[in-house]
């Protein structure tokens, strides 16, 4: 007879792997990285160089100088990872040394501090752009025209769909909406006058991204669907009632909706864990975008709203559990 043997679980292995989905999340980003290329040229190559190389040495000399841990964890694609969302969250004309910064908060204050991966409770990117959107907020809310690729600092800068948004909500004012770029040209990148981060310039590249992520099974619908849906209703619900309020489809494809749907708020480690629990993380993420963009200081609300329902997410794991395997149902 052949011996029992006991061990601790996990007792089935599966091919995920940290590093297959921090490098297929890379991949994923690839095309809305090379679009920001091609439309804003040495600048965007710069901001997002600087940043992942940035991220790669903050984690590796807090790991080998400061917590004196031997394990090399730069390899497993989380810090170059971040760096390149935080880049990605970026306008394309930022100094070096403000790059500097926010990638010392993002791993150093957001990521190491707290463990290392899988132990943040914020997005770390998304802490790095707002450190810097509060310490920096001129620098973080000028944006570069596109097709100046030669540009760095100095480049020409305009409006961006969303202060024009803005400014049609505060002055009451429709006809300022008139100077919006069609929903095409926001789908396709189209919109010289003013982009924002270098990852809000092309929808299309971040949905091509989306769909590698769910071919792959890397993410699940369940967070951008619900992100998504959520500030499309509301805010075609607000232009039905005020045609001061910017389409739905205006809303949903201008600034760092898409990127933060798709990218940021389905991080995995501050993220809910069971379907239920990330719709409703969404649905209440899409629901304080709206809130901080029609109604707060800033024309932008994404990144706060995905960093206030990161500290919601232990609650929302606590009240949406998975039901045990084998557990009766309580008789009332």
């Amino acid at each position: 007879m052949s011996k029992l043997i006991v061990s601790l679980s996990p007792h089935a292995h599966g091919t995920d792997t940290v590093e297959r989905n921090m490098y297929g999340v890379i991949i994923a980003l690839m095309p809305a990285l090379l679009t920001s290329f091609y439309f804003f040229g040495l600048g965007s190559v710069i901001v997002c160089l600087t940043s992942v190389a940035a991220c790669v040495f903050f984690e590796w000399a807090i790991n080998k100088y400061m917590l004196k841990n031997e394990r090399n964890t730069i390899l497993d694609g989380s810090a170059a990872l971040t760096g390149l969302l935080l880049g990605m969250n970026l306008p394309s004309n930022l100094p070096i040394w403000i790059i500097l910064i926010g990638a010392l908060f993002a791993i150093g204050v957001a990521k190491m501090t707290f463990g290392g991966l899988g132990h943040n409770i914020f997005n770390p990117a998304l802490v790095g752009r707002c450190a810097l959107l509060v310490a920096f907020p001129a620098q973080m809310t000028t944006w570069p025209k596109v097709g100046q690729w030669a540009s760095y600092v100095d480049a020409e800068t305009g409006a961006t769909p969303l202060s024009i948004m803005k400014e049609a909500i505060k002055t009451g004012d429709a006809s300022v909406l008139d100077s919006l770029p069609s929903s095409l040209d926001l789908f396709l990148g189209n919109h010289p006058d003013g982009a924002g981060a270098l990852g809000e310039i092309c929808a299309i590249a971040l949905l091509l991204g989306l769909a590698y992520m769910l071919w792959r099974k890397i993410i699940t619908w369940h967070i951008p669907v619900s992100i998504i849906g959520t500030v499309f209703v509301f805010a075609g619900l607000m232009h039905l009632a005020d045609p001061a309020y910017a389409d739905p489809l205006s809303v949903i494809l201008s600034g760092g909706l898409m990127l933060g749907a798709i990218f940021m708020a389905t991080d995995y480690v501050t993220s809910p864990m069971t379907p239920k629990g990330q719709i409703i993380y969404g649905v209440a993420i899409g629901l304080l975008t709206i809130i901080i963009r029609n109604w707060g200081s800033y024309p932008e609300g994404m990144s706060f709203a995905i960093l206030i329902m990161n500290a919601f997410t232990p609650l929302i794991n606590n009240y949406v559990k998975p039901k045990r395997f084998g557990e009766v149902p309580a008789k009332n």
